[in-house]
């Protein structure tokens, strides 16, 4: 592997944002070593809000889950079954993440990164508008989560497409030796998209009353998402091409079959394997257990109050999120490596000692209202809560999860972007981030729960009594594997120059 190559001439690219284009962004002298500080931040600011605002529509689903599960999925009677279901349903837009980056990762490749990244955005936000005006189970029956599923499956389609476009459009702008530091603010941008719904519902919430909330306001922050979209795209659209790409589109170096030249070709082939197990199947847990399960788990398990909850979260996310630029800084000067194999590491030693402090501070459970019979005979089960919970310590728990997110994740991007050449790495990123962040960490929540009901199921008095921590076995226990392969595989890639003949392989 390449590291610290020395820089070369400067090369053909994109016109400058703002100027004009053709059917392909005019060629002009470009050297992304000599890229304005201030063109840069432009770059990212665009290519972050959209992605932000993709993120902020996948997720509102999963913050959700428990409200909208009965109303768009019928009710058993059984909360859990419910709570399943809905997750079952958001962990389905996962599975077609892998497809949607080949899919997008080949127009990418092929058409550009820019109107890629354009078209998955109004994707994603259409469908997550559409979801807030979907009636209810009650009034449509079985087409509610029908049509439910069919908008989740297209938003996984369209974020397989989006991350790879937004992260591979930063880096092919960034300076070598700056490209860790640079990425990185794409990075923050799954969390930051987690922390809006959180605070979306919260407001929501708080304003309309929980009752109206429950009833129907919780369509508000789907409906949101419109208005997010619109503006996003208005700024993302003045974008041209990457420069890289339009250089090697100029030059006639552009892939013409990306998904064989990716997956076919021995060489890169084995680098999308290794980055897949040895790299993004531990940061997927990693990032869904210190985020989403840890939010689930605190509120479906511990009982905690949904504001407590978020409130533990929103500050715990807010403290680490710088320490994503510090990681993919510090990954310029020392290696991707080492940084991303210490998060791993942490995430498996640390992840039962943390959700079992995590439970000692929540407290006993009380029952709040016993279990009854509502008027048409189903069971109404018991409502049990948390009510003296220590959030302070609860909070240093959840950043200490969430510390080990920003090792694992702040420095992958700049590591999956150097990996590959330029003309087939929309495609070769996109595809291993997808299976190991979407489908490996994105069924953390359903796992891990369906682990937990199942443990406090068991026969076994032991099983029983620890069923609560049961289904960190499968976050952990990925998580340690992906650093065994991680460790032994993996070679450290960093400040190379993003050049097809320079290819790290």
């Amino acid at each position: 592997m390449h590291q610290n190559l020395p820089q070369r001439d400067a090369y053909a690219g994109a016109a400058p944002m703002g100027g004009s284009s053709s059917s392909g962004d005019e060629a002009v002298t470009h050297d992304n070593n000599a890229v304005s500080t201030s063109k840069i931040w432009q770059v990212i600011t665009a290519s972050s809000v959209g992605t932000v605002i993709e993120w902020y529509d996948f997720y509102i689903f999963g913050s959700l889950a428990a409200i909208i599960g009965p109303v768009l999925f019928g009710s058993t009677g059984k909360i859990e079954d419910t709570i399943l279901g809905t997750l079952a349903v958001f962990g389905a837009g996962f599975v077609v993440r892998p497809f949607g980056a080949l899919f997008f990762g080949r127009i990418g490749d092929l058409v550009g990164r820019k109107y890629t990244f354009l078209l998955t955005l109004l994707i994603m936000g259409g469908a997550t508008f559409v979801t807030g005006l979907i009636p209810s189970y009650d009034k449509i029956g079985i087409a509610a989560p029908a049509i439910v599923t069919i908008l989740r499956l297209l938003q996984g389609l369209a974020l397989g497409g989006e991350y790879g476009g937004a992260t591979t459009y930063v880096a092919e702008h960034s300076p070598d030796h700056k490209r860790g530091y640079y990425t990185s603010f794409i990075q923050i941008t799954a969390t930051a998209g987690l922390l809006l719904s959180i605070l979306v519902i919260i407001v929501t919430r708080k304003t309309m009353g929980e009752a109206a909330f429950k009833e129907w306001g919780w369509r508000i922050p789907f409906l949101l998402s419109g208005l997010l979209v619109i503006a996003s795209y208005y700024i993302r659209r003045k974008l041209h091409e990457s420069p890289l790409f339009a250089k090697a589109k100029s030059e006639g170096k552009t892939s013409t079959n990306p998904l064989r030249e990716s997956f076919v070709n021995p060489v890169n082939r084995r680098l999308v394997l290794i980055s897949l197990f040895g790299a993004t199947m531990g940061q997927g847990v990693v990032w869904y257990t210190g985020q989403f399960y840890a939010y689930s788990f605190m509120q479906n398990t511990l009982k905690l109050d949904l504001v407590d909850a978020s409130l533990v979260l929103c500050i715990a996310l807010i403290l680490a999120t710088p320490f994503f630029v510090y990681f993919g800084s510090l990954s310029d000067r020392i290696g991707r490596k080492k940084i991303i194999m210490m998060g791993l590491l942490c995430g498996a030693l640390f992840t039962f000692p943390i959700f079992y402090g995590l439970k000692q501070f929540a407290g006993p459970l009380t029952e709040v209202t016993a279990a009854t019979v509502d008027a048409t005979g189903k069971a109404v089960p018991a409502v049990m809560k948390a009510l003296d919970p220590n959030l302070f310590a609860m909070t240093a728990l959840t950043f200490c999860l969430v510390l080990f997110v920003t090792m694992a994740y702040g420095p992958i991007a700049a590591y999956l972007v150097e990996l590959f050449p330029t003309k087939v790495r929309y495609t070769s990123l996109s595809l291993p981030y997808h299976i190991g962040n979407g489908v490996f960490g994105g069924f953390v929540p359903l796992i891990a729960t369906a682990l937990t009901l199942r443990a406090a199921a068991s026969d076994s008095a032991f099983i029983k009594e620890h069923s609560t921590l049961a289904g960190l076995v499968y976050p952990v226990g990925i998580a340690l594997i992906c650093w065994f392969i991680g460790q032994a595989l993996m070679k450290d890639v960093r400040n190379v120059k993003l050049m097809d003949d320079n290819q790290t392989a």
